[in-house]
């Protein structure tokens, strides 16, 4: 049976994910916290960078974020971790006034929900130039450092910024990221590569773009936003 994907018309609060969302995946801004990932990994555990690396790529797929896995199994202090993966240069992002004139022109509450931290979303958002289009932050802090896709999360979300899921719309560059918001009621969207740049991503972050909970894929957010009825 073929699906029929949610439409937008009823939506008033758009909700974004930060990482390989609201910049391309081509940037490998992401690729610079990994690498600072797999240091804090190994220097923490005493491992050699290849264990220190599968011990990271182990932990992310199982409890969402690095972090949690670092923090359940080895004590880790989240702001210790934060402050040291997010200490990366975010020069290769560049201003990208077409994205913001294409949030500006969505009518309703512009909100991001990501797994990084607030310092680390002011940091994206000042280079992009687009910090002053959105409304709210809801970072790892405010989830109490549990991580998307655990529904406990959307949940506080939700909750937090007074947000009605059946009027909501998500974009996430992780197909598993939009499970739980579509199970709410959400309109979901899955940002991908645009397939002419290499990129540094681990095989199952790219899978997902057929599932039953994507409502739509993009390969170019600035130009799917624009498409948009305002």
């Amino acid at each position: 049976m073929t699906k029929t994907p949610r439409n937008f018309v009823h939506v008033d609060t758009w909700v974004f994910d930060l990482d390989n969302t609201l910049y391309p995946h081509h940037v490998n801004l992401w690729q610079q916290v990994d690498a600072r990932i797999g240091e804090f990994v190994s220097n923490w555990l005493s491992v050699t960078p290849e264990e220190a690396r599968r011990i990271q790529k182990d932990y992310y797929l199982r409890y969402g974020t690095t972090m949690r896995g670092m923090m359940t199994e080895h004590g880790v202090s989240a702001d210790d971790y934060l402050a040291y993966v997010h200490k990366i240069d975010h020069s290769p992002l560049q201003p990208n006034p077409a994205m913001g004139a294409a949030i500006a022109r969505l009518a309703g509450r512009k909100l991001i929900l990501t797994n990084g931290s607030t310092d680390h979303v002011e940091a994206v958002l000042d280079r992009l130039g687009i910090s002053h289009h959105f409304d709210g932050v809801f970072d790892i802090i405010a989830a109490d450092l549990e991580p998307k896709p655990a529904p406990q999360t959307y949940a506080k979300f939700l909750k937090l910024h007074d947000v009605d899921p059946t009027r909501a719309a998500m974009f996430e560059d992780l197909a598993r990221n939009l499970v739980v918001p579509h199970e709410l009621g959400m309109t979901t969207v899955l940002v991908v590569p645009d397939g002419s740049r290499e990129v540094v991503r681990e095989t199952w972050e790219l899978e997902g773009r057929d599932a039953a909970h994507v409502d739509h894929v993009t390969d170019d957010l600035t130009g799917f936003l624009q498409r948009l009825k305002p």
